[in-house]
């Protein structure tokens, strides 16, 4: 059974489906034991208008958008790209309800269980000065991967994230490398809670090493 994980960032018209944002461009980085194994990037055209603002902030325009591939085409390999594989993105409120909404659109369904790495973030590092992942890449001095806000340099930072976020679990808990599985669990314990719990989770695997 393949253990990778796909994550995921979106660039947008505006932050929610419901109030009729659409995607723009999608990017999706696959990991497996915290090692890029593959990508998907592309710009997405579907009809929608960009402001001015959200070009200033991501540098995709209007023009850029009408020689791109129709949106239902793009999610649609997207998803055979993703495959079963379990996501992951950096504030996932505002991804899951993306990759759901334009894959809906697109007549696909959208099984995927989705961890958070700012969630998890808050977690590994409380006494990180912000858990936005600009800054998390700062802080951890993660490598520069382009220009913020747009979807594959955001996805490969948000990538680097969840590897060093799983190496520091297995370093500092004594785990064997973390899967989506428990990323999910650890994300919906408090902060208070949290290093109790992993001292729960390593203590079988530290007996089996007996």
């Amino acid at each position: 059974m393949s253990s990778a994980i796909a994550v995921i960032d979106f660039e947008t018209t505006g932050m929610s489906p419901a109030q009729g944002a659409r995607a723009t461009e999608v990017a999706i980085v696959l990991l497996e034991q915290g090692r890029v194994v593959d990508r998907f990037q592309s710009l997405m055209h579907s009809g929608a208008w960009v402001s001015p603002f959200i070009t200033q902030l991501t540098g995709i325009s209007n023009e850029m958008l009408r020689t791109a591939p129709p949106a239902a085409q793009v999610m649609r390999e997207a998803a055979r790209f993703v495959g079963q594989a379990p996501m992951v993105a950096h504030n996932a409120s505002f991804d899951s309800k993306f990759w759901q909404a334009e894959l809906a659109l697109a007549g696909e369904s959208a099984p995927q269980l989705f961890a958070c790495t700012m969630l998890l973030s808050r977690r590994i590092y409380p006494q990180a000065p912000s858990h936005s992942l600009g800054h998390l890449a700062r802080y951890l001095q993660l490598p520069s991967t382009g220009r913020a806000h747009r979807a594959l340099a955001d996805a490969e930072m948000a990538a680097a994230l969840l590897a060093r976020m799983q190496q520091e679990l297995c370093t500092r808990h004594a785990l064997p490398w973390p899967g989506h599985e428990l990323l999910m669990q650890l994300q919906r314990r408090s902060r208070a809670a949290a290093d109790g719990w992993l001292a729960q989770q390593a203590a079988p695997s530290l007996l089996a090493a007996r």
